[in-house]
């Protein structure tokens, strides 16, 4: 049975006792809790993200499935997709009881926008013009409408490709709020002055977006922090224009010509967007990042990952609403001037940067979904620092293998297995003709000429197959499409010509050779024999440099180590060159590549005649 949002707030409010130094609302919040009738003292505890967890995991190393993508869906929904459900006149009377006003004049405000834009639909039938007025209603209404709309760019699963494209335009375009206010809410927060907290706090805030803005600070250990402050009153806020927005919801989604699945996927999107209000949260995701990419386990940094940096959490200065964290000094990504005169190679800070954010992606599956050039800066010694951990992604294995998948066969342009990788992953929905799709993929794919294009390119390609065949994209791959898109808009700063799938390619075939699991060693074969059993010499080619690059640079690492301490080195080795357990395990090795370069001989130098003689027909 449908779930009304406003009975489901209604019948969960609940008396929590208030802690005097932590819960000090502001006026707004207390006469908008007042409208919404909660006994609770933030929002968060109605429409927080525990509430819409789907309690549903995946088995670690399973295969894509559509299955497991179907039930997926249905766990998002079950938990969350109904909460922000439709209206009835008895939740209207529970919600506005006793006091109305300032609801309803949010949503006479909404009302207000909506009908405009439905007026002005009966006289524009241009696409372009329709999509930049949806643009510029979505900044009219306020930071959720804009968080939405950033996040509906990156889904041509709900929305048009025009759409898409000029919702992507979309940026934080919210004033900053007053420095005196921000200072009351730190100290209502922590029921003491600023002076105990901070030695001293810049009087204007350094960056400020939507949802809230940061400070420069010292604390009396004259330690160097930055301060986000929450804008006030704002989780109350999103909770209203949330539930607000089922009233208009309808009338947008024909003006945009939205897919039917819509408010499911708005709902995903309010999770995040109340993940991101989280600051304790976003602490927790803070040093999550760190450990995984910044330090290994037991304290030594990776060789790979000492060059990504994020900053330190201060938790006696970090609650819901105020976070406080190490000051990290760093030059701008769109500075040219600061990064030349910092003599920092920018090649350098492109592939540190694709490194870390593929490994996230590819590797470990925990990522940071918004690596636009806001969140990151290059550092004096050339390492790079993440920052603003709110929106933050989590995919499974057997997701990551298919998204490998898919990078292959369209880099193969194999549009039939792009199709079943589809339906497999539960993409396209069912009853929709497999054949149908790799028709279309194909004749995508000859309107582009050449192999490397760009991410934005690839996107263009499959948007209008993916809205002809009503595709319905899964959370995990969503957050996946944004961050592989921020990351190749964040590199283009620094390399106009980057092209995010072509950089992948290394790292791709890397994963391909290291990893032992059998649908792996599948698409490492995928990528290097044709269906017709031919074998792609380019990339057979490009695999062996790829691999002779890797052991010269093992052997460049241990020379660098060597270098540090090479005394230690030299005796260790000493030592271990007399041991028996050494000979034997060094005769082993030797052995066993005997042994196979006999049994391979044959098949080798068939491959090298081969090879000579594709040459010589070229």
């Amino acid at each position: 049975m449908t779930r009304n949002a406003f009975a489901a707030l209604y019948r969960h409010r609940a008396p929590i006792l208030k802690s005097a130094h932590l819960y000090h609302d502001s006026f707004t919040e207390i006469i908008l809790r007042k409208c919404l009738q909660l006994d609770c003292p933030s929002s968060s505890c109605l429409l927080h993200r525990k509430s819409y967890s789907t309690g549903f995991t995946s088995v670690h190393g399973e295969t894509p499935s559509a299955e497991y993508a179907r039930m997926r869906r249905e766990s998002l929904e079950s938990k969350f997709g109904h909460a922000l459900g439709t209206y009835s006149s008895k939740s209207f009377n529970a919600i506005y009881g006793f006091g109305p006003f300032l609801a309803l004049y949010r949503a006479a405000i909404i009302s207000f926008h909506v009908l405009r834009l439905a007026m002005w639909q009966l006289f524009v039938q241009d696409m372009k013009k329709r999509a930049v007025k949806f643009r510029e209603t979505l900044i009219r209404l306020g930071p959720f409408y804009i968080k939405l709309g950033q996040a509906l760019s990156t889904r041509p699963d709900i929305l048009p490709t025009i759409y898409c494209q000029e919702l992507a335009k979309l940026q934080d375009q919210i004033p900053p709020f007053p420095t005196d206010v921000a200072i009351k809410s730190i100290e209502s927060q922590f029921g003491v002055p600023i002076d105990e907290i901070f030695n001293d706090i810049t009087p204007s805030p350094i960056a400020a977006a939507s949802l809230g803005q940061v400070y420069k600070a010292h604390l009396h250990s004259g330690e160097l922090v930055a301060v986000k402050v929450q804008r006030p009153g704002m989780s109350l806020s999103l909770t209203l224009d949330a539930l607000l927005f089922h009233m208009i919801g309808g009338q947008l989604k024909r003006f945009a010509k939205a897919r039917r699945d819509l408010f499911v996927a708005v709902n995903e999107m309010v999770r995040h967007m109340f993940d991101e209000i989280d600051y304790v949260l976003e602490g927790k995701n803070a040093e999550r990042f760190a450990t995984l990419y910044c330090w290994s386990s037991d304290g030594i940094k990776h060789e790979r990952t000492n060059a990504v940096k994020a900053p330190k959490i201060y938790w006696e200065y970090t609650c819901s609403t105020v976070l406080t964290m190490e000051w990290i000094d760093g030059i701008k990504l769109t500075d040219e001037t600061g990064l030349t005169e910092a003599s920092l190679n920018r090649r350098k800070l492109i592939d540190q940067g694709l490194y870390c954010s593929l490994r996230q992606m590819l590797e470990v599956g925990y990522f940071h979904a918004d690596p636009h050039p806001g969140n990151l800066v290059a550092i004096n010694d050339g390492s790079i620092a993440y920052f603003d951990f709110g929106m933050m992604g989590d995919i499974p294995r057997h997701y990551r293998i298919g998204l490998i998948q898919m990078i292959v066969h369209f880099v193969n342009r194999d549009s039939l297995s792009l199709a079943n990788d589809f339906l497999s992953l539960g993409f396209i929905p069912e009853g929709v003709d497999v054949h149908s799709v790799s028709d279309a993929l194909k004749t995508s794919f000859a309107d582009q000429t050449g192999e490397s294009q760009d991410f934005q390119g690839i996107m263009n390609q499959l948007y209008d197959v993916m809205y002809e065949f009503n595709f319905s994209l899964p959370p995990d791959y969503a957050l996946v499409i944004r961050a592989l898109g921020s990351l190749e808009g964040t590199a283009k700063v620094l390399d106009p010509d980057f092209k995010v799938i072509e950089s992948a390619y290394p790292f791709v075939i890397g994963r391909l050779i290291a990893d032992p699991n059998p649908d792996m060693r599948r698409i490492l074969r995928e990528l290097l024999i044709r269906n017709n059993g031919s074998i792609r010499w380019n990339r057979l080619e490009r695999l062996e440099r790829d691999i002779m690059g890797r052991i010269g640079k093992g052997f460049d690492y241990l020379c660098e180590v060597v270098k540090l301490a090479p005394a230690e080195w030299t005796a260790m080795l000493i030592r271990m060159s007399v041991r028996p357990e050494v000979h034997r395990f060094a005769l082993d090795i030797i052995s066993a590549i005997a042994l196979h370069s006999s049994h391979k001989l044959q098949v080798a130098f068939w491959l090298y005649l081969s090879r000579l003689l594709h040459k010589m027909t070229i």
